[in-house]
């Protein structure tokens, strides 16, 4: 049986503490809410500040970053990277070595297959669909200038 509490010390000299999520086994940082009804992939590291929602299911090798909100129900595949404080809404689907980058948002019900790639501070719509291998594309929002008389 695998111990409950693994220590990692980083190149920096850095310790984090993680504990055992009991769904799973994934590795979960001081600070960070995993829902005890999530499932959390044995290799799979939550770093602090991290939240994951009820009922979702989060694979092997994953690792999700600090700050960064995955909604209920969502499903993570295997070796996905969700960047630092990066948002996925309720009910997302978000296929195997996918990239999800800082900042970036991916609304409620989207679908992204495998290896997609999610630029830091993009938007992705709720409900929208990547195909495998996709790259989203950074969505500048347009200003909102007076115009002169």
């Amino acid at each position: 049986m695998s111990r409950k509490i693994e220590v990692v010390e980083n190149d920096d000299g850095v310790v984090t503490r993680y504990s055992r999520h009991a769904n799973g086994g994934g590795l979960v940082a001081r600070g960070a809410t995993v829902d005890e009804s999530s499932f959390v992939g044995a290799a799979t590291y939550v770093e602090a500040d991290a939240h994951i929602g009820g009922g979702c299911r989060i694979g092997q090798g994953c690792w999700v970053d600090r700050a960064a909100l995955i909604g209920e129900l969502a499903v993570i595949g295997d070796d996905v990277h969700v960047g630092p404080g990066a948002v996925l809404g309720s009910n997302v689907r978000v296929g195997a070595h996918s990239r999800i980058g800082a900042g970036a948002r991916v609304g409620e019900g989207a679908r992204l297959h495998g290896d997609t790639l999610v630029p830091d501070g993009a938007f992705v719509a709720s409900g929208a669909r990547a195909s495998r291998g996709a790259s989203t594309r950074r969505q500048t929002r347009p200003s909102h200038r007076k115009m002169a008389a």
